[in-house]
């Protein structure tokens, strides 16, 4: 029962993070278009990392697919962190770093599933048709 309400509470942690940042990346908000410009990846980037963000979100939320899911969010959040460090800053249009912080949540809640689900690993590269 505690693992599941943990598990629970990663999973609408990490969801509720990549699902509200879609509203500002498929809305073409300056800050998404900023960034993704200075990457060189406006407009396919900002948009492409919306859709994966929203599937990966809607997999973490199905018990099923959670694995899945939270894999695709590591890759994702991977990039957005390295992206920071990289090129963009740790603060981006003087955010207080608030994007760089809810990259590192959404990876650790990630982390975290990802061994809460490790068991699942060897399913998850069976094909079945």
């Amino acid at each position: 029962m505690k693992s599941s309400l943990v598990s629970w509470i990663l999973r609408v942690v990490v969801a509720t993070i990549l699902l509200q940042t879609l509203y500002f990346k498929f809305t073409g908000a300056d800050e998404s278009i900023y960034i993704f410009s200075i990457l060189g990846m406006e407009p396919y980037g900002r948009i492409g990392s919306g859709v994966a963000e929203l599937i990966a979100s809607i997999l973490i939320l199905i018990p099923r697919t959670t694995l899945l899911g939270a894999l695709i969010g590591l890759g994702i959040m991977a990039g957005a962190i390295l992206s920071h460090l990289l090129v963009l800053g740790i603060e981006v249009q003087n955010d207080r770093g608030v994007l760089f912080i809810m990259a590192l949540i959404s990876f650790l809640c990630c982390s975290a599933l990802v061994y809460q689900n490790k068991n699942a690993i060897p399913n998850l590269l069976k094909l079945k048709f």
